[in-house]
């Protein structure tokens, strides 16, 4: 349930962070509310999965890796930036170490 939580949380906040672009420095109202809606709920997501014993370290990490990953990809299909190879290649960089911290993690047990 804890991973449950922090996906819909990680999402949450996906959204929140596209939004932020399309609300053209908060002069936009719908997406403006979705900012705010979609921010509050990721945290107050995040949240219940720390309290559900889900690990800091482990939760901010994935929380941090999909979010850069999946705001990238937003970024590519809906908006319609760039994504180099460099990047693509930082974005891989984060995500192992994001495995690196969960397998870590769960060797030291």
């Amino acid at each position: 349930m804890a991973y449950l939580l922090l996906a819909l949380a990680i999402l949450s906040e996906v959204v929140a962070t596209v939004s932020l672009k399309l609300s053209e420095g908060f002069t936009r109202l719908v997406p403006s509310v979705v900012v705010v809606v979609g921010y509050l709920l990721a945290f107050g997501l995040l949240s219940q999965a720390l309290a559900r014993g889900l690990g800091i370290g482990v939760a901010y990490g994935l929380w941090a890796a999909a979010g850069v990953a999946l705001v990238a990809v937003a970024g590519t299909v809906l908006l319609g930036e760039s994504l180099t190879w460099v990047q693509v290649g930082g974005i891989a960089l984060v995500i192992t170490g994001v495995l690196a911290l969960e397998l870590g993690g769960r060797s030291a047990a």
